[in-house]
Formats: C-alpha cells, structure tokens, sequence
C-alpha cells in the first residue's frame, strides 16, 4: 500500500486559491512529482497548490512547509496557502494569535488577524537579475520589453522575486489581453529559466490595484498571493501606488504592505476551510498503473 494512503488531507481556500493540506510531521516520507499530480487527480482535491508540513527544521518553527503545485513542481513560496497553514496550525489554540513556519524562502511570521483573517510576512523582494532568476543581465528589471502589445508593440514587464520568480505587467485594459494565451508563453519564456507567475495589473488609484494572474504550474487562478506581493511591490517601485494597498484578484481583496522598516512585504486576508477527507488507496494505483 502506498505510504500516503489513508492519510487526511485537508482542502482550504485563500480567496478561491485551491489549496490542499497534508500534515507528515510524523512521518519522514517526502513526495515525488508523480505522487503529487495523482492528488490533484481527484476531483475533490484537484489544488493550485498542496502544502506538506514536515517536521520543524529550526528551532522556534512549528513546520517546515514544503509546496508543490498542480503539475508536481516545487514552488517557493505561496502566500495565500501560508495563511491557510497558520489556520490549521492554530484554530484550535485560542491561547495563541501568531506562530512561524519555514519554508524553502526562509521561515515566515505568521498572525491571525480575525476567525479567518490571517496575515504572513513573505519575506523582503528581490530585483537583481540573477535572484529573480533571468537568465541573462538585463538594462532595468522595472521594465524589461516584451513584443505582446497591439501589432506587436512592446509592452514592459516589471520582474520581482517574491519566493518565486514573478513578472508584471501594469497595462489600462485587462480586457484588452488574453492570458489563457499569453500566459503560458509568457511563463515558458526563455527569460525566465525557472519559469515565472505573469500578472496583469490595472492601477486604479494608489491604494487600489486590480490584477489577473496565470500561476507558473497551475494556470489561471482566482488569487495569487505571492503574485499580489509582487504586484504592490512593482507598483510601488515605480511610484505607481504607496507601499499598502488593496490588490483585488477575480476571487477577492488582499491587503499588501511593503515595510520600509525591516523590507519586509505582508500579505493579509481571508481563508475558508472547505472539508477534510482521506487520501484513497485507489488513486496511488491508478496513478503507477
């Protein structure tokens, strides 16, 4: 029998973001590629992203987080599944309102804001070339062309690193750009060697910015957290928006906030718990048939 057959799973949402949760820190069994894409082949769990919590690495953690997305890679970083982690982890624990996890982005504060409001400190961004990762140097991070505007015309992408490697595209009309069809050329491009999450985003005003996002190993989502921190980051490099803002996603409104204090940026709003069930013995067979 499989080693994950007849384990809980948990499915949770950040804002529409499909989220699954499988607690292993009893266990030393790390998945494979292959493991993870046969959970995502059950209709009830299919994810954006599955979290796994192993044992605490660091003193002071409560897990170390492990996260994969639908088609069995590994990410760095995800924002809204963090949140979904910290509520896990401490809707039963009334006495406590903050706890850590680390990940492979390093170890994130985690707060409960409200009975499904959390927040999580996603770590400062990176502009540099070689950390977003490019693969070559480029003039300007801020704006880097790409031959996708009207006729061809080059419209720019503002690159970040948030955990992963993001680009983002501020534009007037969201309407005006296909990303069902942009978005996996644009995440495939040869630019980008670890691939990259493309956003479209329409700043309304400085504390409000509207985004549409195709998630690097998912596709199209209703939230990105991660997306929406590079989004408010990007912004506001540029002097398009202040360091807080509402970023809105077709699931929803987050809360971002660049800290000048510390560089840290925090991604706040709410998660819902949808259910909990067993993985199947069945589907690991169907899966190596």
């Amino acid at each position: 029998m499989h080693p994950l057959a007849g384990r809980p799973a948990i499915k949770m949402n950040g804002l529409g973001n499909a989220i699954v949760i499988l607690d292993l820190r009893d266990s030393n069994y790390e998945l494979d590629a292959q493991t993870v894409r046969a959970i995502a082949q059950a209709p009830e769990l299919c994810f954006d992203q599955l979290m796994v919590l192993h044992a605490p690495v660091s003193p002071g953690t409560e897990a170390y987080v492990r996260i994969y997305n639908r088609d069995g890679s590994e990410a760095g970083a995800c924002g809204n599944g963090t949140r979904c982690v910290a509520w896990y982890l401490l809707h039963d624990d009334e006495a406590r309102d903050s706890l850590r996890v680390e990940t492979q982005n390093g170890i994130l504060e985690c707060r409960r804001e409200g009975a499904r409001r959390f927040s999580v400190e996603m770590g400062p961004p990176k502009f540099g070339w070689q950390a977003i990762p490019l693969a070559q140097p480029v003039a300007d991070t801020a704006a880097i062309p790409f031959p996708i505007g009207p006729a061809g015309a080059p419209l720019s992408a503002a690159a970040v690193n948030m955990g992963n490697p993001h680009a983002v595209f501020f534009v007037k009309d969201l309407d005006a750009y296909d990303l069902s069809i942009l978005g996996p050329r644009l995440e495939r491009d040869p630019l980008f060697p670890e691939r990259a999450n493309i956003s479209f985003a329409r700043v309304l005003d400085r504390d409000h910015i509207v985004v549409s996002v195709w998630e690097r190993g998912a596709g199209l989502t209703y939230a990105c957290g991660s997306a929406a921190c590079a989004v408010l980051v990007a912004a506001a490099r540029q002097g398009l928006t202040g360091r807080s803002a509402i970023v809105s996603l077709p699931g929803g409104d987050l809360t971002v906030s660049w800290r000048e204090s510390d560089d840290q940026v925090v991604l706040a709003g709410p998660v819902e718990w949808e259910f909990e069930t067993v993985l199947e013995p069945l589907l690991f067979e169907e899966a190596t048939a």
